[in-house]
């Protein structure tokens, strides 16, 4: 009988150690960090290539790294083109195909440290050369091709002149927001530089409209007191000083595209109503507007979640990336159809989705799902998206690690009966298993979704949460898209206390559904999950600890500290004068006394989106009343944190072991 256990017990490890040399290993902490995203994809004009930009830390630098390569369709094959890509002025083909415009963030190719001139660059794909182009020492913003490959227009904003006399130094603030000017310019490449006009804004996208012969352009400026100061304008090239609103519709326009016979520019829309209109918002949309005779056309008028993007073809149909829930899927809106065409492909998340102009069966997109990294795929089938082929392969590590498994949780609202929906990530191995810590981690926005994607940052850091060990909840509240504009409006006047309970219904439901321990709570979030943490701390003294990132303490200095005061008007319903019950009602600084929970608080010090002030009143009031609390400065970071990559890991490497610290209570 002995011989018989000692047998079996031999076998039993034999097996284990079999088992263990074929399971993957959990992402480590250092690992989570090194991905790579994809920030546009474009195919060439002539069908010949496809451009891919890729963005990766560089934490020798304390920078990331925007990297631009030339995909050969032909060939198969990926060529490195430039590694230090201007991040935020996106990279063009010219009209034949044949060359790439683009600026660069540190120029390496020019020695500007001697000069405070400006250079464009133009990469030719035959020669695989870059030529330089001096366009003086205003700063560029943005631009696009003229209709042939030999110029471009320029957008520029001045240098502020700072020899006055009367001001000298001082600065007249409302008179300065409203005296911002961008220039436009045609460059040809012959550094002939012709002034084209002055706008009284600031312009954020641009197109080139040769049937019209018209630069087309959306609005935006520095702080954003009204809405009317995001709209979609034209100026005849004709007669540069008349410029024509093309829109007047309390909504931020983005994403424009010129159709493919030319008549029509394409755009999205995000509506955000000013209490001035009762209307009620929707979801993000999309729409087109004939330039020849004005008429505007929504697209997708039937579709019940948030289009995030889209593809116009040659036959006018419009492929449209769609969410709903936790999914992002493809749709077809045909010329002849009311209804979207569902085309079916992998669970997860598309995006940056392309047509090629000289094919368009073939299409390029990025993809990911709670399993698979990120990477940017081919096809050119739409009925058969599943047989995708991946074209990049850099985050391939993550599918040699064993991730947290992500399943979709729904609960029900009791006060008013709303099902609300939310992400589960569970712990690599520990897929349905009861009684484990729970870390809420709220997304921001508030008009965002959690969804089934895989994305690692400072911001974005369920899997790696859950891969300690922690049970993570990414609730979808009220104000989220995805699920219908009924659901998406009705945060409205209830910015903190609807989502708030949302999110407490959501951790009642997993405790008796006995997944969660009681015991074991923590929550957290950023932005706008800053936002409801630092709400929900005031609320219950259930949860352990609490990770606040840029979010607020006192909404009426909120709205009058941020960059865009409409949002906070939009969700508060008025004014702090208009609804001062409100802002107090729901302003955390009011309830501190409430406060029990140990409490991170991380903000960046140039975040002018949710200033750190706030940061700082929450971490003053806490310090006060002897609360445990540690507030964190990422400097020269802005809200999106994408200075230093560094920052995003110190951030989490911190509210980790805050969370060990306290999460799993006495």
């Amino acid at each position: 009988m002995i011989i018989l256990k000692l047998s079996c017990l031999f076998l039993i490890l034999k097996l284990s150690s079999c088992s263990s040399n074929n399971t993957k290993l959990k992402v480590t902490f250092d690992e989570f960090f090194d991905y790579t995203t994809y920030p546009l994809l474009s195919f060439s004009p002539n069908g010949k290539y496809l451009l891919v930009q890729t963005r990766y830390p560089l934490w020798k630098n304390n920078s990331f790294e925007d990297s631009l390569w030339i995909y050969n369709l032909n060939t198969q094959i990926k060529t490195l083109v430039i590694k230090n890509l201007h991040p935020s002025i996106k990279p063009k083909w010219s009209p034949s195909g044949n060359y790439i415009g683009l600026f660069l963030k540190n120029d390496t190719l020019t020695n500007v440290e001697k000069t405070r001139s400006q250079y464009f660059y133009i990469y030719s794909i035959l020669s695989m050369k870059f030529l330089s182009i001096n366009i003086g020492n205003e700063i560029p913003l943005v631009f696009t091709w003229s209709n042939n490959d030999s110029s471009i227009y320029l957008v520029t904003i001045p240098n502020k002149i700072t020899n006055d006399d009367q001001w000298k130094d001082v600065i007249q603030f409302r008179k300065d927001i409203r005296n911002q000017i961008n220039r436009i310019y045609q460059i040809d490449f012959n550094e002939t530089i012709n002034f084209i006009g002055n706008v009284s804004f600031l312009i954020n996208e641009f197109i080139y409209v040769s049937s019209v012969e018209k630069l087309v352009f959306t609005s935006t400026k520095n702080i954003i007191d009204n809405i009317e100061d995001i709209e979609l304008y034209s100026m005849d090239l004709r007669n540069s000083s008349f410029i024509s609103k093309l829109t007047e519709n309390e909504a931020f326009e983005e994403d424009l595209q010129l159709s493919y016979d030319g008549k029509e520019i394409l755009y999205r829309i995000l509506p955000l109503r000013s209490t001035k209109r009762k209307s009620n918002d929707t979801q993000a949309r999309l729409y087109s507007i004939n330039l020849f005779n004005g008429q505007m056309h929504q697209i997708g008028e039937n579709f019940h979640g948030n289009i995030v993007g889209y593809a116009s073809k040659s036959d006018g149909n419009i492929l449209i990336l769609g969410q709903l829930g936790t999914e992002v899927h493809i749709y077809t809106q045909q010329l002849s159809r009311k209804n979207l065409i569902h085309h079916n492909g992998w669970n997860g998340t598309y995006a940056s989705l392309v047509i090629s102009n000289n094919n368009n069966d073939l299409i390029g997109f990025v993809h990911s799902s709670f399993n698979k990294p990120m990477e940017v795929y081919l096809s050119d089938n739409m009925n058969q998206l599943q047989l995708a082929q991946a074209i990049t392969d850099e985050n391939q590590l993550f599918t040699q690690r064993d991730l947290a498994q992500g399943t979709v949780y729904t609960w029900i609202n009791k006060d008013d009966g709303q099902t609300i929906e939310g992400i589960l990530h569970y712990p690599p191995g520990e897929y349905q298993r009861k009684n484990l810590p729970l870390l809420v981690l709220i997304h921001g926005g508030p008009y965002l979704a959690s969804i089934n994607h895989l994305n690692h940052n400072g911001g974005y850091w369920a899997p790696l949460a859950a891969s300690q060990g922690w049970l993570v909840l990414e609730p979808n509240y009220r104000g989220s898209t995805g699920y219908g504009d009924e659901f998406f409006n009705q945060i409205r006047q209830r910015p903190l206390t609807l989502p708030g309970k949302d999110i407490l219904y959501g951790v009642d439901s997993l405790i008796r559904d006995e997944i969660v321990d009681s015991r074991k709570l923590a929550v957290g979030g950023y932005s706008y999950g800053g936002f409801l943490t630092n709400w929900l701390i005031t609320q219950t003294k259930r949860f352990n600890v609490a990770l606040s990132a840029a979010g607020a303490t006192d909404h009426a200095s909120t709205w009058g500290t941020l960059d865009m005061p409409i949002l906070i008007e939009n969700i508060f319903g008025g004014f702090p004068w208009d609804v001062p019950h409100l802002y107090q009602e729901e302003s955390p600084i009011y309830h501190l006394d409430l406060v029990r929970t140990p409490t991170h608080i991380v903000t960046g010090d140039n975040d002018v989106r949710v200033p750190a002030s706030q940061s700082y009143l929450l971490e003053r009031g806490l310090y006060y009343r002897n609360i445990p609390v540690e507030l964190l400065l990422l400097p020269n970071e802005g809200h999106s944190l994408s200075n230093n990559p560094w920052h995003h890991k110190i951030k989490v490497r911190e509210e980790l072991k805050w969370l060990h610290k306290y999460g799993y209570g006495s």
